[in-house]
């Protein structure tokens, strides 16, 4: 990768950060859609996107510029509990709480630890590390933006408004996110 112009690493890290989450980020697609299911209105699902994208950005930068050596064995288990907790907060929570989007700004943190994971093993160009690093994240950023619209048009916007939106889609969609994310979390701590 290193005989890469700046062009073309900038295009190669954009479509490596898109791919991350579609198709191979199953983890974050549950976290991004567990995000959007208990209120599915683009407004409070943006702000939450944005905190996570903070978050995340600071982590990933601090982790590839070796500030933080975050170990995967820790921050896998914590990524996977974290969309268990979010999930588990729609099946609970019958409204959307302002207090989530300090709660997915940590999970954020925790995330961004794992995008870097992922980013080390794949390396970046050293004659274009910074750009390649930022295209990555705006990468990762446009994936999750895919998967926010695509609820919003297959469930928001179709029964979002819709009185039964809570008991037959929220709560099991949840219910299934939770125990993908527990056999995750049970899968990374122990195998």
């Amino acid at each position: 990768m290193e005989n890469l112009s700046g062009k073309e690493a900038a295009f190669l890290y954009l479509k490596l950060g898109y791919t991350h989450i579609l198709p191979l980020g199953l983890d974050h697609i549950l976290f991004i859609l567990s995000l959007f299911l208990l209120n599915p209105k683009l407004k409070p699902v943006l702000w939450q996107a944005t905190a996570f994208t903070v978050a995340h950005s600071v982590t990933l930068g601090l982790a590839m510029y070796h500030v933080i050596n975050p170990p995967a064995n820790i921050v896998e288990p914590i990524i996977a509990l974290s969309i268990l907790y979010v999930a588990l907060e729609n099946i609970f929570s019958p409204r959307f709480k302002s207090s989530r989007i300090g709660i997915v700004f940590l999970f954020g943190l925790i995330h961004g630890m794992g995008f870097a994971s992922a980013l080390g093993e794949l390396g970046l160009p050293q004659n274009s590390y910074l750009t390649s690093l930022i295209m990555f994240n705006i990468g990762v950023e446009i994936g999750q933006l895919t998967v926010i619209i695509g609820a919003y048009f297959l469930l928001g916007k179709l029964f979002g408004h819709k009185p039964y939106y809570r008991k037959y889609i929220v709560i099991p969609l949840s219910v299934f996110i939770s125990i993908i994310a527990a056999f995750w979390t049970i899968q990374r701590l122990f195998f």
